[in-house]
């Protein structure tokens, strides 16, 4: 799968795809990651990419001229997306949507200082793309989730399969929680089912508790699915979990 990202930090960029997970994968030949650095199409010996917006205001925008002339040598796989916060949201469905079509690949603008000048937007990007509701310095922070959330859902990166398919917000919930060695820690010890070596009942469990973390932590989840159905409620009572108690305010859901 290729990604292209353009920049005018390439270095932020590049050493975090030469690591962990996409480091790898890049070297089995499953990731193509390329960075493009916005100032090595720039015209002036200052290798400006910034100028004063028009009509007065603080701070500057990045100009188009060395964006066009990025994109255009390159030719990347579209869509062009540029990381904003009027974009769609990008989520784990977005995630897999990427993967899904990993021929085609895509591309990633990272904005920066005041934004992005509008005939970018208009006429070269193919949409906006945008992390969440927080305001960040530019979009090199924004295309490293990206790129790693689509990266590890493309078949091989991860080894495991079952590690991508098992987590959280696959199934429209917070995944249940997780122990290892050693048994006992400080007088709190791992639930004697996951030590049971009943892998059926160690399932049941496990749904039950990714259900009700997610009732404590993000019931919008749980509504946005229409609620706990019958089943659910009788596993949550299998395991003695509540499952009427509201969210304490410390476990509010998230702003989205």
């Amino acid at each position: 799968m290729r990604i292209d990202v353009f920049t005018i930090f390439p270095g932020m960029l590049e050493a975090f795809f030469g690591e962990s997970l996409l480091g790898r994968a890049q070297k089995r030949g499953l990731l193509d990651l390329r960075v493009h650095d916005l100032r090595a199409h720039t015209t002036d010996v200052h290798k400006s990419v910034d100028d004063m917006p028009f009509g007065g205001g603080a701070g500057m925008v990045l100009t188009p001229e060395p964006v066009f002339a990025a994109v255009e040598a390159v030719d990347p796989p579209r869509p062009l997306l540029l990381l904003s916060p009027g974009g769609r949201w990008f989520d784990q469905a977005g995630a897999h949507e990427f993967a899904d079509a990993r021929e085609q690949g895509f591309s990633l603008l990272c904005g920066r200082y005041e934004g992005v000048d509008q005939r970018v937007v208009d006429h070269l990007c193919d949409g906006e793309l945008s992390i969440g509701d927080v305001v960040l310095g530019g979009g090199e922070v924004a295309a490293m989730v990206v790129v790693e959330a689509v990266a590890r859902l493309v078949p091989g990166v991860m080894g495991n399969h079952e590690s991508a398919a098992d987590e959280s917000f696959t199934s429209g919930l917070l995944e249940y929680p997780q122990y290892t060695r050693p048994a006992t820690f400080r007088e709190w010890t791992v639930p004697d089912v996951l030590r049971s070596g009943d892998h059926a009942r160690i399932a049941r469990w496990r749904q039950s508790a990714a259900l009700d973390r997610t009732r404590r932590h993000r019931p919008d989840l749980l509504d946005a699915r229409g609620g706990l159905t019958p089943a659910e409620v009788q596993l949550l009572d299998e395991f003695s979990y509540p499952h009427s108690s509201p969210a304490t305010p410390l476990e509010e859901p998230h702003a989205p």
